[in-house]
């Protein structure tokens, strides 16, 4: 692949969002449906979504927004306010600037029982329908396989739009690692706009989750322990905090919005600000942190399109491994110590389960982060995990193609149960 690809699928996957993208969706896609609805009396919403999409919707609190005690809170409040106020052109980033009024407005038609929500059956990992009626109309719209791709829109019966999927990660699997690394090697910088507003937007939002209390505290509280000797202020803690008091923010109702990687704002956040805080804390070339930051998009993207975009298994060990490669390329890792640190994460890291968007995603964050500068400094100090050990291959893409084996066939079982654990709760 030539430069410009690499560069456009950067600014492909990596995007604004607000709030955690799975119930954005339901927003986004009530949104346009009340749109094709023009301004009748909203009076029935039907939505079906996916497992995978309900399970990461159900306990994440939405930008804006206290905790609001209601069954499948997230997901119907989200809808409710895609009707509400729906600003489509905002795209993942819809509920910016959503007012108290409007909130307590989505609560009453929740009250109402206007909203029902169903599983769907689909193959789609990322399927979402909803049919909206009004005292005039019935309007149909389906989400598929991204969070505001819109592959049907249907009003009365009538098509209005119909296409197949546009989007699909599996285009990226055109890219392999030694490609990757030869970009990252070769690239000017100065072209890399998108990484310099990656690390902007995910720095300020981590900050934010240091300065209030957002969610389980995660980022504060290691902040806050280094006076009685469990933490101290060395790279190591710095970073774990405050990746992870960005992901207390995104998941507990902040409204800043975070540079997504792959349609998760948490794996933005996670592939960036580790690599950011030991760049800084070692004075390193921003040249070269910039070059570090694009190579952990990058894995993180790479691994991603054979991983999908929704899955049994946590996404944070990808986008800590992406980190990982990064702080590895930064403590000036040549190709082989990357690919070490990669099957070094994926040895330690793998199994980790997805139970579902929550502000327990900080926990899971800090403890990527914590392997991903462990797996670096292994690597750069020589150590290999031999192929003979467990999901180990003798490459580093025969590793990730186990990996994602285990995620996509082996853990299907898992998510059915991780579902119905859940689904008991409402």
């Amino acid at each position: 692949m030539d430069e410009s690809k690499y560069t456009a699928i950067l600014n492909q996957e990596l995007v604004n969002s607000l709030g955690c993208t799975e119930p954005i969706a339901f927003s986004y896609a009530t949104a346009v449906a009340r749109k094709y609805a023009n301004h009748g009396i909203v009076t029935r919403v039907q939505i079906n979504a996916s497992p995978n999409l309900i399970k990461n919707a159900m306990a994440v609190t939405l930008p804006g927004t206290s905790p609001f005690e209601i069954n499948l809170s997230s997901p119907l409040m989200a809808a409710a306010l895609g009707i509400i106020n729906p600003e489509t052109n905002k795209n993942l980033e819809i509920l910016n600037h959503i007012s108290k009024s409007q909130i307590e407005n989505a609560k009453e038609m929740i009250s109402e029982g206007i909203i029902s929500l169903n599983i769907a059956k689909s193959k789609s990992k990322l399927y979402l329908e909803v049919i909206l009626e009004t005292n005039d109309s019935r309007v149909k719209v389906v989400v598929a396989d991204s969070h505001t791709n819109v592959v049907l829109v249907e009003v009365n019966g009538q098509i209005i739009r119909r296409k197949s999927p546009s989007y699909n990660m599996e285009k990226n699997e055109d890219m392999d690692i030694e490609g990757i690394l030869n970009f990252v090697e070769a690239v000017d910088p100065c072209k890399l706009d998108i990484i310099h507003k990656s690390i902007e937007i995910n720095k300020k939002i981590c900050k934010e989750g240091l300065k209030k209390s957002y969610g389980l505290q995660v980022g504060i509280n290691i902040k806050g322990n280094r006076d009685n000797g469990f933490f101290s202020n060395d790279i190591i803690s710095q970073a774990i905090a405050f990746t992870a008091a960005g992901s207390d923010a995104r998941m507990s109702g902040c409204s800043l919005p975070a540079m997504s990687n792959s349609g998760s704002g948490n794996q933005g956040i996670s592939s960036t600000i580790p690599v950011v805080i030991v760049g800084e804390k070692l004075d390193l070339p921003s040249e070269m942190l910039i070059k570090a930051v694009t190579l952990s998009n990058l894995i993180t993207i790479y691994i991603k399109s054979h991983f999908g975009l929704l899955s049994p298994m946590c996404g944070a060990i990808i986008s800590a491994t992406g980190a990982s490669c990064g702080i590895t390329y930064l403590l000036g890792g040549k190709k082989s110590e990357i690919r070490s640190a990669l099957q070094i994460m994926l040895a330690n890291l793998t199994g980790m389960i997805c139970d579902g968007a929550k502000s327990g995603c900080a926990l899971k964050i800090a403890t990527c982060t914590y392997s991903a500068i462990q797996s670096a400094l292994l690597a750069i100090n020589g150590v290999k995990i031999p192929t003979k050990e467990g999901i180990m291959g003798e490459t580093a893409e025969k590793t990730i193609e186990n990996f994602c084996n285990l995620a996509n066939k082996g853990m299907v079982p898992v998510d059915d149960q991780i579902l119905e654990i859940i689904l008991q709760k409402t």
